[in-house]
This record gives structure tokens, sequence and C-alpha cells, in this order.
């Protein structure tokens, strides 16, 4: 961070950056839309109602930010420790193997009540697992986490596909992929829950999972701010130099960190593949480890901002759909570079406004008498 950054107060380097970063990305989206002859105003409102506009647009939104915010917030543990963990895809997918693995094998036999919670802890520790390699070679081999986790990621590619062509494939089936899980494998739909408590709700692939992502998020606070382990990893990836002249191991907080993250990046499993598909698939992450980067990158590697980061990527994501139909001429590509344009002016210009904002609180604070910091 620059040092006219480091002028600025918490709050605003925090709060109030970011949505000037979100606004400059947003202004120049608007240009790109009204250079194409549309109006920009209208593909606006558009890409809002399609989110948030309705009861099923809002379930969608909330269902790709809760994969978001499994993968942004496995990013953000990682960061913390000094780690750039972007092995999220194959983490994600070594979640969802372990999911279905536990659903095939008890979601015939045994009850809910074992057979979910069964599926969260195997999704967590596949994950965690896939982590930890990469993990170990960086903190004791000094392999860069960069080069191994996305070499791990084609790794996980590879094995899923053997797994459903040569074991899992469902017989007689064209499709690749595993057969349906039982009942007692799938996880509740927000739908279905509202409806026995008497709520109309519109179906859509909004799970339980949500609550999972909210608990997760807490979790990640609560351990990497109020808890002595939390301080450790953060002062290993502040300084590990200092942190270890303190007392503290560096690879143990390594390797603490990556596991954790891969616990969280495999929960995706849980979303996807218990809560949506009900089957074990070929291509259910869809870049939703990719994503995380940008997630956890734009909501500061915070668990509140992964948050607030997550439901701006699942509104685009839901409210693009939206809009690519409504406006012919707003093409999915289209939306995909207002993405792109948010990534870039939050994540790699996510400095270019603060010197005026620090120009502008200096002057403000000066004028009043208000301390600066």
């Amino acid at each position: 961070m620059s040092a006219q950054a480091d002028e600025l107060p918490r709050w605003i380097d925090v709060g109030v950056l970011p949505v000037v970063n979100l606004a400059m990305a947003l202004a120049v989206s608007a240009g790109v839309v009204w250079l194409s002859g549309q109006d920009p105003a209208q593909a606006l409102a558009l890409l809002l109602r399609g989110a948030f506009g309705s009861t099923l647009g809002l379930s969608y939104t909330l269902y790709y930010a809760t994969t978001f915010v499994f993968t942004g917030l496995a990013v953000a543990v990682a960061y913390h420790a000094g780690l750039f963990n972007i092995g999220g895809e194959g983490q994600a997918m070594l979640g969802g193997i372990g999911t279905a693995l536990v659903a095939l094998w008890l979601g015939d036999r045994f009850p809910a009540w074992v057979v979910l919670p069964s599926m969260v802890l195997a999704s967590m520790l596949c994950g965690m697992a896939w982590a930890a390699v990469p993990g170990a070679l960086q903190a004791w081999r000094g392999s860069h986490v960069v080069i191994t986790t996305i070499m791990f990621n084609f790794l996980a590619s590879a094995f899923l596909s053997w797994l459903l062509i040569d074991v899992l494939k469902d017989p007689g089936n064209m499709t690749v992929e595993s057969r349906t899980f039982g009942p007692a494998a799938l996880v509740p739909g927000v739908h279905e829950v509202l409806a026995a408590l008497g709520v109309d709700w519109p179906r859509s692939p909004l799970n339980l999972s949500v609550l999972l992502a909210v608990a997760a998020a807490v979790g990640v606070y609560l351990w990497m701010w109020r808890s002595t382990a939390g301080y450790a990893v953060r002062a290993v990836g502040f300084a590990a130099d200092a942190a270890r002249y303190a007392g503290i191991r560096p690879p143990r907080q390594v390797m603490a960190a990556m596991a954790l993250s891969g616990a969280l990046a495999g929960l995706v499993g849980i979303n996807e593949v218990a809560g949506v598909h009900g089957r074990l698939l070929l291509d259910y992450v869809v870049g939703a480890g990719f994503a995380g980067i940008a997630v956890s990158l734009i909501g500061r590697n915070h668990p509140v901002g992964v948050v607030l980061s997550a439901l701006l990527f699942g509104a685009l994501y839901q409210g693009g759909a939206e809009l690519s139909f409504e406006m012919p001429g707003v093409s999915r590509d289209m939306v995909f570079t207002l993405q792109g344009l948010i990534v870039l002016f939050c994540g790699a210009l996510g400095q270019v406004a603060a010197p005026s904002l620090a120009r502008a609180w200096g002057a403000w604070a000066s004028g009043r008498g208000v301390r600066h910091g």
C-alpha cells in the first residue's frame, strides 16, 4: 500500500475506497455499453432487477454468492499467511468427490441427520488434503505454492475425469456423471424449508448451504482475529522472520492456513453437488475457484468484505443472465467485460483513487481540526 493510502483512516481505506473503485468500474462499463449502441441506464436497471427484483432472482443471486463465499474465504485465509492459493478449483473438485463418495455410500442406507454431516466433513477433509500437499511443499521444501496449486488444479481435473469415466459412471447413461444420490444425501432447498413453514417461495438452486457459508464466514473471522492460532498465522504472513524470532514456527502456520483454505474450498461440493445436481458431474466447479480470487481481492481479504463481494459477483452472474436475455444487443461477453473491469479497478488499480481520497480527507480534516489516521 502506498504512503498516501496509509494516510487514509481505516474506515475510508476499507469502506469508501472499494465503493469508489466500484463506481469507476461501473462508469467505464457504462461507456462500453453506450459505445455498443445501448442505453447504460436501462442496462443497469435490468441487471439490478434480474439480481434483486424478484424472489427468484434473489434466490439465484444468493446461490451463486454461496459458492463464491467458500472460494473467496479460501483465498483470504491463505493470503493472511502470506500465501497465494490459486488452487481453489482443484480443492473444490476434491470436495465434490468427497461429498459424492459419502453420498453414494451412505445415502441409501442412513437418515439425513447422519449422511449430511458426514458429507460436509468429507468435503472439507478432501479439500484440506488436496491443499495440504502444496502447503507442505511450500513449508518444508520451498516449492512456490502458486506453481504447485496450479498443477494440482490439473491433477484434480484428471482425477475427477478418471473417477467418473472408469469408476463412478452410471451404467447405461451416456452422460459422464455418477448415479443420482439417495434422498438422504440431498441438501434441502430453501424453497422446501420455507414451504414447510408456510412461506411460498419459488423453486431455485438455493439450498441450506447458504447457512453453511454464513457460518464459515463467522468462523473464519473468529479464528483469524479472535484466536491465538489465527494471530500466529497473520504474524507469519506479515513478517515471517519476526514471527520466528517470537517463537512461532512458520511451517506450521503455513500448513494450518493451507489446510483451512482447502477445507473452505471443498465446501463448494456441498452447495453444487449435494445441493443442486444431486450427483457428481465433470464441470460443476465452472471457474468458481478462480472467481474466488477476485472475490477475496475485492473484499480486502476480510470475511465481511468477502461476503459483500460474493453478493456482488452473484448479482453480476444472475443479473448478467437477465440482461443478456432482455437486451439482445448486450451479449454475455459484455457481461464478462463488466466483471473484468470490476476486478481491474478493485484489484490491479485498487489504489488509483487513494491519493485523491487522501488529499480530500486531509483538506477536510485540517479545516475542522480533525486528527489524521
